[in-house]
Order: structure tokens, then sequence, then C-alpha cells
């Protein structure tokens, strides 16, 4: 029965080994074949891809380049009837009618006036004359308005793609003509001839529909943004990608390129299948090399796996010997090869485990013993653990170490020392083997110069085979005298020592000479540690009863003031009481400087608020002051146009480059509405020049807000800047209610103001004739035409002031 197992089990091993030699062989000549083919087949995929994505790329372009070039050539039409000398509008017809006989992509054209009305439109069958409708918010009209020429996005009319072209003609307000373009023509550059028999092609407007395409590609009018490939170039990021899917799913190799002018991309696609079909017969070839490989190995490897397995097996039954006790068995194995050296290493093998057995059962023996005092150690470090928790009376547990040291290191006597800090000397503690009542300097060893010393400066035992013999410590060394007197010889001291300090040393003594084995040293550490917890322990006890002790005495002293701190508590009430309502009579005078500050200059709030009367100063009153009015010239379109957070940024800069020049001339900013800013001078604070001083301002405002419109006119905003400024009397005081009040002035002289602000020009001061007399010594300026204001029943005496010449001189003055 076992010579039946075991010859399945050689037949079974031979199986195998027979199995894994053929299947290594086969599978690196099929891994060397199929890495050689995936190498060969990706450097030819991405040769045939480039080549055919270089080849669609130019065709691409060259197709946008044309698109490109048609529509300037429709724009360059276009603008022909725009000229000036067709000033009526049957000249314009004329020249309209003309236009659509030589341009058969353009459908229609539309007249539109400079106000946004429709004068006249002409298609092939129908023509409008004055319709009068409105295109002043048609974003074709206010596009070509403020460009000049302005292509507007496709669209689609009974599924026929048009697009309009909107040219400003020439001549201030001459109106615009909007031409409609039938985009039908773009279909001639999509042909065959043009894209290739495999190809197809096609142009997208920004919203990813159809304009034109090949007579393979999609239909016109198609949405295609969900296409991987339009998707990805109407993405923020506009790249194209290589590959996509058509519109019945199939995949195909893309490329696109934009007609930036337009907002349009050209695809020129071809489907996948046909441009890789050189690769499918790549990997034909492929297959039939590596099935030619595939048997050569098959037949190689068998004949290889067969001529192994014999030594094998030999191997094999030798080691199954060797392995159940046989080690006077051999193994004969005779190939010249690493099979007879692994032979030979096994007889030797068994050879050294022969002599090696012999040896096993004394060995077992001696590690049985070791075994047994090791668990002896281990009971003992357990009883002074345990005697180390159970207690905190120093003199109950140091005996306790004392005696198991002494009975697990087989030594004769154990002394346990204590260390005082402030004498620097180790003090006896406790005893085993010696006399404690016996007097002698061994008692009281002085750290320095000392083993004890020595041994705790290092934080390692110190260990001693014949301290009799040794010359490290003098013969008169009282730890030398106690042990040589007492008849002992070799000495082991560790210290007793931790994180915090040092507290003692333990002396370990025997009286044979002879060096203390590294595991006893080790175990003496052990009991080391031991005490130093327990000499930390009970001072920690001790440590905790002294400060209860002190606590309760500082329990009752910290009653006796808190006594005190009460009456003193009461004593500072009455401090509280007044520095409130000290508090508070300064939190008025803040609040009303910063209620002040919002619109006065800081100098200003400041003296209003050290005032004896502050409410009175802004009391209704009336009294002569000059009022300075500015704002931006074309703002409101600029609002309309931009988006409002690129509006606030102009907003910011624009107020703070004012404010501090209100604040530099001590002016009161009365209040501000978007681009609208109004000043008041001589109010609440009287000023003698205030006139002067607004004028000043206005000129510096000017020449600090011109270098301003210069950077905002960089950004692509025409933006100007006027001021208007007045001299009359208002009522001037507090308007609002309790939670919102503002200093204001009413009166017609600040509409004089804002209506001089109104008629300025970008970059202009107007002035009434009356602040022109104030200032004229200070002012380079000129009379300007009088000037009919809405609001007013006569016209405005009215000047320029170009610029401020400073306060004349005393002699110029006395002239």
């Amino acid at each position: 029965m076992n010579a039946a197992t075991d010859k399945g089990k050689n037949w079974f091993l031979r199986g195998g080994l027979f199995a894994k030699y053929v299947l290594a062989l086969v599978g690196l000549v099929v891994f060397v074949l199929a890495v050689n083919g995936a190498l060969e087949t990706w450097i030819s995929y991405r040769g045939i891809k480039g080549t055919l994505t270089d080849a669609m790329s130019e065709k691409a372009d060259a197709t946008a380049k044309r698109i490109e070039q048609s529509i300037s050539d429709l724009e360059r039409q276009i603008s022909w009837v725009t000229r000036a000398s067709s000033n009526t509008i049957e000249l314009r017809r004329a020249d309209y009618a003309q236009l659509l006989g030589q341009v058969p992509a353009v459908s229609q054209l539309t007249l539109i006036s400079g106000q946004g009305r429709e004068l006249l439109r002409l298609s092939r069958q129908t023509t409008t004359v004055n319709s009068n409708a409105d295109f002043s918010r048609d974003i074709r009209f206010t596009e070509t308005i403020a460009r000049g020429t302005a292509y507007a996005p496709a669209y689609f009319r009974d599924g026929r793609p048009f697009m309009s072209i909107g040219e400003q003609h020439s001549g201030f307000n001459a109106g615009v003509t909007m031409a409609e373009i039938d985009l039908r023509f773009l279909n001639d550059y999509f042909g065959d001839s043009q894209i290739g028999r495999l190809a197809h092609a096609y142009v997208v407007d920004g919203k990813g529909r159809v304009l034109a395409s090949s007579s393979k590609g999609p239909e016109v009018g198609k949405d295609l943004a969900a296409l991987p490939q339009v998707a990805a170039v109407l993405s923020p990021s506009g790249r194209p990608i290589a590959s996509g899917k058509d519109v019945d799913g199939n995949a195909v190799l893309s490329t696109a390129t934009a007609a930036p002018n337009l907002g349009w991309h050209v695809f020129v696609e071809q489907p996948t299948a046909q441009a890789l079909s050189p690769i499918r017969d790549q990997l034909v070839r492929i297959a039939l090399l590596i099935a030619l490989g595939l048997v050569v190995a098959i037949i190689a490897g068998t004949i290889l796996a067969r001529r192994m397995l014999e030594p094998i097996t030999a191997l094999r039954t030798g080691a199954r010997r060797l392995g159940a006790g046989d080690f006077g068995h051999r193994i004969e194995v005779k190939t010249s090869d690493e099979l007879e050296e692994l032979a030979g290493q096994f007889n030797s093998m068994a050879t050294q485990l022969a002599e090696t057995y012999s040896d096993l059962e004394a060995k077992v023996k001696e590690r049985t013993r070791d075994l047994a005092q090791s668990i002896n150690e281990l009971k003992v470090l357990e009883e002074v653990g345990r005697a180390v928790a159970s207690s905190l009376d120093l003199a109950a547990v140091l005996p306790t170490v004392g005696a198991r040291a002494l009975e697990i290191t087989h030594a004769d006597a154990v002394l346990i020392y204590g260390y005082d800090a402030a004498q620097r000397s180790f003090n006896l503690t406790q005893s085993i083997g010696i006399d404690s009542g016996a007097e002698g300097r061994h008692r009281a060893i002085d750290a320095a110069n000392s083993p004890l010393g020595e041994a705790a400066a290092k934080g390692e035992p110190l260990a001693f085979p014949d301290l009799a013999a040794s010359l490290d410590y003098p013969p008169d060394h009282p730890l030398r005298d106690v042990v040589v007197g007492a008849g002992f010889r070799s000495v082991l001291v560790v210290p007793l020592v931790d994180q915090q300090g040092v507290l003692g040393a333990l002396v370990v003594l025997r009286k044979a000479a002879g060096d203390f084995p590294s595991s006893l040293i080790g175990l003496m550490k052990t009991f080391a540690h031991q005490a130093v917890l327990a000499m930390r322990n009970a001072r920690l006890f001790t440590e905790v009863d002294q400060k209860s002790h002190a606590l309760e005495e500082a329990n009752a002293t910290v009653r006796e003031q808190a006594d005190k701190l009460r009456e003193q508590t009461e004593a500072l009430k009455d401090w509280n009481k007044s520095l409130e309502q000290r508090v508070e009579t300064q939190l008025g005078e803040l609040e009303r400087i910063r209620r002040l500050e919002r619109f006065l200059a800081p100098q200003v709030a400041q003296l209003i608020a050290s005032s004896d009367n502050p409410e009175g100063l802004l009391d209704s009153h009336r009294r002569e002051v000059t009022v300075v009015f500015c704002d931006l010239r074309g703002f409101t379109a600029f609002t309309e146009a931009t988006e409002p957070e690129e509006a606030m940024n102009v907003l910011r800069e624009y107020h703070a480059a004012l404010g501090k020049l209100i604040f530099k001339y001590e002016g009161t900013l009365d209040k501000y509405a978007g681009d609208g800013v109004m000043i008041l001078f001589n109010a609440p604070i009287q000023l003698a020049d205030h006139t002067a001083r607004a004028v000043k301002m206005a000129v510096e405002m000017r020449d600090t807000v011109g270098p301003l419109t210069e950077k905002w006119r960089n950004r692509g905003h025409s933006l100007g800047f006027g001021i208007g400024i007045a001299l009359g009397y208002a009522t001037l005081g507090q308007v609002g209610f309790e939670q919102r009040l503002e200093y204001a002035a009413i009166g017609s002289v600040t509409n004089l103001a804002s209506r001089l602000c109104g008629e300025a020009k970008a970059g202009q001061i107007v002035v009434s004739r009356r602040v022109y007399g104030m200032v004229e010594p200070f002012v380079e300026g000129r009379a300007i035409d009088d000037l009919a204001l809405k609001g007013f029943n006569h016209p405005i005496l009215a000047a320029e002031i170009l610029s401020w010449k400073g306060e004349p001189s005393a002699e110029a003055a006395a002239e």
C-alpha cells in the first residue's frame, strides 16, 4: 500500500516539474513575441494616427482660412454701399439692389439711422421703406456702432443658416447697413475633392450647431454640442481632442481649427475603424508568429524537462530518508552540474546532523535548568513588585528587596544606601549579611571618589571581581574597609537612579572572588528599578502629607484675606459707579465724532466734537456756501456695457482719489450717488476763503482724475470727468430720522452746481460768473457763452477755469 502511494507521489512530482518547465519555456517565448508585437503595433498605431491627424489638421486649417477669407470679401463688398455719396433713400436702394444682384450670398439689406430706426429694408422679393422699426437696443446695431463692423451670431430660419454683418456708414451719426448672409455657400468648401474620399468635415457655430457639412457629414442645423470633440473646443479652455464620436456614436479621429473672427470651428474627421485597418492586418501576422513560437517552445520544453526529472527524483528520495532519521543514507547523482553539487551538500548535511543529534540531549537538559532558574527569578521579581505596590512604608519594602536580591544572586550580603543630596553622601538604610548596628565609616560614604558615586554618575552598575586586589581605590576607603574586613572580596554596585536624580545604591557582596555574569548584572538593575519605585513612592507620600498640612494653614490665611477682600470690594463699588459715568460721557463724545466723520473732514469733526455747543453748529441756518458738483462723463453707458464688478472697481478708485482731496481742503461731503459727488465749503465751519478752496480743489481733482481716465481707457472704458461750481445762499442743517441723520444743504445753489457740472465736458471745470469773479486773480480762465439750464428761467453767466496760478504777490496786489 505504501509502495503504491510513493509511486503515485513520484509520478505526480515528475508530472508537476514537467508541466512547470514546459509552461515556463512556453510562457517566456509567448511573452517575448507578445511584447515585440505590442511594441510594433503601438509604434505603427502612433505613426498612422499622427499622419492622419496632420493631414486632417491641414485640411481643417485651409478650410477655416477660406471661410474667413470669404466672410472678409463679403464684408468689403457690403462696405461699398456705406459710402457717404449715397445720401438719399433712393440712392441707397439703388446701391442695395446692385449689391444683391452681384453677391448671391447676401439675401437682405437693411438701412438703420443713427438713432436706431429702420429706414429701408430690401430683399430679392420685397422692399420696405420708412418702417421706423426700433433697432436701438438690438445687439447687432449697438455692436456695429461701437466697433464699426460687427458679426452677429449665426441663426437658422426654415432650416437654413444665416448670419448678419453690420457696417457703420462714414460721417457723424450717419447710420448702419445690416446685411443678412445666407451661409449655404459654405457647403462649397466641403466637397469630397477638398476633404477626401474617407473623411468628412463640417463647421459649427459657438453653440455647436452645424452651419455647413460635407456629403458624409452631419445634417445642417443639427446640434452637436454633446459630442466630446465639439464640447472640448466649446469649453472655456478651448483645447481640441484627437478622438471623439460621430452622430451615430461611432469612434472617429478628429481635428478642429477655429475661425476666431467668427467664433466658428471647422472639424475634419475620419472613422477610426477605417483609419486603423492596417493595424488589424499587423495583429493577424503577430498572432500567427506567436502560434508558431508556441509549437516550437512546447517541443523544446518537453525534451529538456524529461532530462531533468531523474536526478531531481533521486534528490527527493534521499531528502525524505534523511528527514525520517536515516542519516547513513547517501545520494548518488552523476550529472556533473549543480544537481550533483546539491547531492553532495545533502550528504555533508547528513553527516553534520548525525554529529549534532548526539549533543542535542545534553543541551536540552542544560536549557531546562536555565529555564527553571529564569522562572525562579521572575517569581522573585513578582514578589518584590507586589511589596512595592502594597506599601508606602520604605522600612517595610527595602528589607523585602534586599532579601530577594540575596536569594536570587546567591550572594553573601546586600547593602542598600540612600543618597543625601544636601550632604552629597550615601547613608546606609538596609543591610543583610552584615550587622546593621555595627559602627564604622561605611554607614555614611562621601559620593566623591567612591564606587557608589561613580556608578550613580554613569548610571550603570560597577563590578569588582576582587576588591582586595584592586588598585582603583585607596586602602583606607570606607567601603573597602568594611568589605575586606568582613571577609568579602567581590563587589557589585548598582546605582538607584531615575530621571529625577540619584536616590541611592544597591551593593551586592560575595566572599568568593570572581566576575559577575552579565545576566546577573541585568537582573540586579531590575531589582534596583524596583527599589527606586519604592523610595520614590515613599518620598512622594511624605511630601503629600507635608503639603496637606501646609494647605490647611494656607486655607485659614485665605479665609482671613477673603474677609479683607470683601471690605475692599465694597469700597471699589463706589469707585466703579463714578468710573462708569466717566466712561459713558467719553463714549458719547466718541460716538458724536464717529457720526460727524462720515460727512465732515476729520479736523472739522474734531472741532465740532470739542465745541461747547456742538449741536448748535448743525442746527438749521442760512449761510452763503460754495457748492462743488462733479461726476464721470459716459458712466451710464459704461455701466450698461460692463460687468458690475468692474464698475465697482472703477468707482472705488474714483472715490478714493476724490476723498483725499475733500479732506485736504476741509470740504464737507454732502452726498454721493454712483459717480456723482457734491461737496460744500463754508459749512458747518466758516472759512474766509471757501470759494478759493473749492476752485483750487477742483483743479487738483481734474489733474488727479486725468491719469485715472487714461488708465481706464487702457482697460477699454471711455470715461471723462466734469466739474461744476456755484456760489450762493443755502439753508443748512441735519435731515433724516433718528437712526440715520445727515448734514445737507437746501437751495437753488446746489441745483445750479449740478446743472453746471452737466454742461461741463470731459476735463472741463465750469463755474458761475460770480465764482469766477471771486477767484479771477488766482486762476487762468475764460468766459463762455451764456447757458440755458433746466430749472432756471434766464440764461446763466458762466466761465471755465483753465488752471490755478496761485495767490498774487504783495507788489502785484498793490498794482
